[in-house]
């Protein structure tokens, strides 16, 4: 069983994958076929949204990464974990928290909750 900090870790090593080929490939090994993300924003269900919802994050906040912020910590197939995104060495447009659900070692469902909201426009 993978631990919370490798799943946090491939999780957000997914997000700032700019290649979407590459992605999809990240998607298929570390997330369930059948696998949901849900925050305040946005949802998607399956490979294929949820690329497309990262594509669309990435198109928005173009050269910001996500980084993992504080330890994750987990239970049984339940991982939570908190990350800010922005530019390399600056001050993040945005942090949330997510809960993760595993099925197997794998990302089954994401919730993801904003703690700091990206500037609208």
């Amino acid at each position: 069983m993978r631990t919370p900090t490798e799943i946090a870790r491939d999780y957000i090593a997914l997000w700032n994958e700019t290649d979407a080929g590459t992605r999809r490939a990240l998607l298929t090994t570390t997330w369930t076929e059948g696998a949901t993300y849900a925050d305040p924003m946005m949802t998607g269900a399956g490979p294929a949204e949820i690329n497309a919802l990262i594509a669309g994050v990435q198109e928005r906040f173009p050269d910001f990464q996500f980084s993992l912020h504080g330890n994750p910590d987990g239970y049984d197939e339940v991982v939570r974990f908190s990350w800010a995104l922005g530019p390399e060495g600056g001050e993040p447009v945005a942090k949330g928290t997510d809960v993760v659900r595993c099925q197997g070692g794998k990302i089954a469902s994401v919730t993801g909750f904003l703690d700091q909201m990206p500037p609208t426009g």
